[in-house]
Order: C-alpha cells, then structure tokens, then sequence
C-alpha cells in the first residue's frame, strides 16, 4: 500500500522557517522524482519544488527561490521541505508528491500524493 505522510506544518511568525517532511513507504522511493505542491484557500495547487530521483538537481518556483530548499533522504524514504524567510503568503496545505516520470512543476506528473500538512504565516 502506497503512503506519503507529511508532517511538521504549524504556525509561524513571518519571518521564521519550518521544515516540512514527507516519508514514503510502499513503492521504490529512490526510482521516483518526489515534489512539494501547495494550496492556499481558494486557490488552485501549485508547484513548489521538485528533487528528480536520478541527480541532485532542485528545481522551485519562482515565489519560493532563494527561501525554500527541498531535500531528500533515499536511505530513510523521507523528502523534505525547508521553508525559511516564510511569508504570510506562503500560508497553505502543503502536499508532497511522487512521480516515475514526466515534468516535474506539473501536477499530472505525479501518481502518489499525501494528504498534505497545513502550514500558517501570521503577519
């Protein structure tokens, strides 16, 4: 059975940072490219950041440059999200996803999903 469980979302002052983690379980961890995706209230999914399985490259949008660094862990199973420099638009559930293939800022790509963690900046 496939699971991607997140956790360490909370509340934050602007300003501060939080570190998000996913750990995976029931499928090939290291054979698949592992993304972080967020959703603010009414608004759609986006892509946040993405770590393919086959390099070290990281790929982030254009909002979350410079403040976000995703990580992986293959030996643990675990992605991770390191969020500094959190603005209060930054406040949504985040979700982590995985990918055997395909654009990895596109949400389509992605087969397996967790059921995302909340994450909140106050101003």
């Amino acid at each position: 059975q496939v699971q991607l469980v997140e956790s360490g979302g909370g509340l934050v002052q602007a300003g501060g940072s939080l570190r998000v983690s996913c750990v995976a379980s029931g499928f090939l961890f290291g054979n698949y490219n592992m993304g972080w995706f967020r959703q603010a209230p009414g608004k759609e999914r986006e892509f946040v950041a993405a770590m393919p399985w086959s390099t070290s490259s990281t790929y982030y949008s254009e909002d979350v440059k410079r403040r976000f660094t995703i990580s992986r862990d293959n030996d643990k199973n675990t992605v991770y999200l390191q969020m500094d420099l959190l603005k209060p638009e930054d406040t949504a559930v985040y979700y982590c996803a995985a990918a055997g293939s395909g654009l990895y800022y596109h949400s389509h790509s992605y087969s397996y999903w967790g059921q995302g963690t909340q994450v909140t900046v106050s101003s």
